[in-house]
């Protein structure tokens, strides 16, 4: 098994991998997709997570995310939403140590029940009931 940090992989990223840029960022599809469509955005700058981006850079995935997800609905209209979201540091799953962040296109039935959404990262904590006010 090749270790994706070294080298890695989203600093070595083929140009034809590469949908859109601008320049402190760039979208590539997940090559382990939860569903079709499933794209990153990923800075330019080698940084370990999220909360390392500078305010450029942050505007710039921000603007790349807007435009991906443009790009998706006008591509397939059976999608219906989004899961939008980033791991930050191993604990949390990160396993490529360059910021990325996921947009994952979701369709009506994907799932039985998405209720929770990004709270499925622990499994026992996605359904919940809501209290009476």
């Amino acid at each position: 098994m090749t270790d994706p940090n070294n080298p890695c992989i989203f600093c070595d990223l083929k140009k034809q991998e590469i949908i859109y840029e601008n320049d402190y960022a760039f979208v590539s599809y997940d090559s382990y997709p939860v569903s079709k469509f499933h794209s990153l955005i990923i800075p330019k700058r080698h940084i370990k997570n999220f909360f390392d981006l500078n305010d450029k850079e942050l505007n710039a995935c921000n603007e790349l995310i807007k435009k991906i997800k443009s790009k998706i609905e006008n591509d397939d209209n059976l999608v219906e939403g989004f899961n939008l979201g980033t791991n930050a540091g191993s604990v949390a799953g990160q396993t490529i140590m360059h910021c990325h962040i996921h947009l994952i296109p979701r369709r009506r039935g994907d799932v039985e029940n998405p209720q929770g959404g990004v709270r499925g990262v622990i499994p026992l904590k996605q359904h919940y009931l809501r209290k009476s006010k």
